[in-house]
């Protein structure tokens, strides 16, 4: 058994006098940093050459950053992850209007309100084969303009296996669409190393969502087979990216997503050089793959400036849209009803 610690200490004071801190769970082996501003995971370090250590993920060195920042660098996302078309939705014969904070027109990540600027009650737990911080909040009748009052538990766990799990659980009192993920961005490289085309992805989803010119899905679902979205054998993601359009940032939908409720593995991320590698799996039916299309000259840790395509997130997620799309999942959990968002992000190095 690992041994492990889990550190809190102060990383900042808010402007309306709220403290938040910084919790480092290390197994011995790899260590991983998250805050209760945002429930945001900030640093995932592995082992490297001559006794060091790499950090994989993009953030920031301090508070200010996060608090500044639009590039959604790490956070749990919610209400509503990705986008819900025109900011509206009719649930029950009634109709909601939301925020238009995507184009003037539609609602991205929960709009305006967002929960990575909220301060979340966090714990320290232990679990059977791991240690972890959970965060509780609730989010009133009417946040962000959706119905029920919701109260979301969100649970980051370190296991001995260097597996970092990440669950989200929540009821409400009255029917409402939710769709909760993490948007952290990933480089296996180090998070100031540099482009992701010489990362391979394999992703075991044979279908994508079609989107319109503002990424909004049409409702197709489109075979990966023959087009630069196929990572079913695996492949470099520069490969084909100019042929996608100079980046990615589409919904892909599992090949076989769960049924149960129980995790499936669908993504496989490898950089060749170290030999570091990163396996995902779920119980959502889609993951956004998103290439960082738009950080470009973002000032990050240690000073470094980010660029275009310089990390990619792997957002486990129900469909985009899926409020005004009755062929799509289900998103609307109601009164009695419980969800339960698994997904793990496990570690080779």
């Amino acid at each position: 058994m690992a041994h492990f610690t889990c550190k809190k200490e102060r990383f900042g004071l808010l402007s309306d006098g709220h403290k938040v801190h910084l919790y480092t769970i290390s197994n011995g082996k790899m260590t991983v940093s998250v805050t209760d501003y945002g429930c945001t995971l900030t640093s995932i370090r592995l082992p490297a050459k001559r006794g060091t250590s790499v950090d994989v993920l993009l953030g920031y060195s301090s508070l200010d950053g996060y608090i500044n920042s639009t590039c959604c660098f790490g956070p749990a996302v919610g209400r509503f992850a990705n986008r819900i078309s025109g900011a509206a939705f009719t649930l029950d014969g009634i109709k909601y209007e939301l925020d238009k904070n995507d184009n003037g027109k539609n609602m991205l990540h929960g709009g305006f309100d967002r929960w990575e600027k909220k301060v979340w009650k966090a714990k320290k737990i232990h679990t059977e084969n791991g240690m972890g911080v959970q965060f509780k909040r609730t989010s009133r009748d009417g946040e962000q303009g959706f119905p029920g009052t919701l109260k979301v538990c969100v649970t980051y766990t370190l296991s001995d296996d260097n597996v970092l799990a990440l669950d989200y659980v929540a009821t409400t009192d009255k029917a409402t669409p939710l769709n909760i993920t993490n948007h952290a961005y990933f480089n296996l490289k180090g998070h100031n190393g540099g482009s992701i085309f010489d990362q391979e992805l394999h992703l075991d989803c044979s279908h994508y969502l079609e989107v319109d010119d503002e990424l909004i899905p049409t409702g197709e679902q489109i075979a990966v087979t023959g087009t630069p979205f196929d990572f079913t054998k695996g492949k470099l993601i520069g490969r084909d990216i100019e042929a996608a359009g100079g980046g990615y940032d589409h919904c892909f939908c599992l090949a076989k997503p769960s049924k149960t409720g129980d995790l499936v593995p669908f993504a496989t991320l490898k950089d060749p050089e170290s030999g570091r590698q990163m396996h995902v799996a779920t119980n959502q039916p889609g993951v956004q793959f998103y290439s960082a299309n738009f950080i470009e000259g973002e000032k990050g840790k240690e000073g470094v400036e980010y660029h275009k395509h310089g990390g990619l997130c792997l957002e486990t997620q129900g469909y985009p849209d899926a409020p005004n799309r009755p062929q799509f999942p289900s998103c609307i959990l109601r009164p009695g009803e419980t969800y339960h968002h698994r997904t793990t992000y496990g570690f080779v190095f």
